[in-house]
């Protein structure tokens, strides 16, 4: 497994995923900690260096920009490299992805497993969010 589908089942709770999209962000020096996917980069990468990476890269907050994020529902990629804009046909510029690990105490989703949390961002200004228990989303295995 690489790290992406790692992440995916839930077994790097510790990492946050981050796609940044060509369009987003120039030159390849990102290109060089992450993998190559259709349209930029997908790094997988320990907690504190994301949201480092997120902030230089976005120039926000990852945390704040989750919850600014949460407030409208949206379909994220399963395998974390774009998204459906609620608003239209927009290109996804970033995703910020954490995965949280299955807590029965809380309930709902969070007693079925571990739970995938993602954060979109498209070119129209709209943030979006998706959650999902690791490992259900059939069509989140990388090729």
């Amino acid at each position: 497994m690489n790290k992406r589908d790692e992440f995916l089942a839930g077994d790097r709770p510790d990492d946050v995923a981050l796609f940044l999209a060509d369009s987003f962000v120039s030159g390849d020096t990102l290109a060089e900690y992450g993998e190559s996917v259709p349209g930029g980069t997908l790094l997988i990468v320990p907690g504190e260096t994301g949201r480092s990476v997120f902030k230089k890269a976005t120039g926000m907050d990852a945390m704040n920009f989750a919850k600014q994020a949460m407030g409208t529902e949206g379909t994220v990629a399963p395998t974390l490299d774009g998204g459906d804009c609620p608003e239209g046909d927009h290109d996804v510029k970033f995703v910020f992805a954490f995965a949280e690990e299955q807590n029965e105490d809380v309930g709902g989703l969070y007693a079925e497993g571990d739970v995938i949390h993602a954060y979109a961002y498209c070119d129209c200004g709209t943030a979006f969010s998706q959650k999902w228990v690791a490992g259900e989303r059939e069509d989140a295995r990388a090729e």
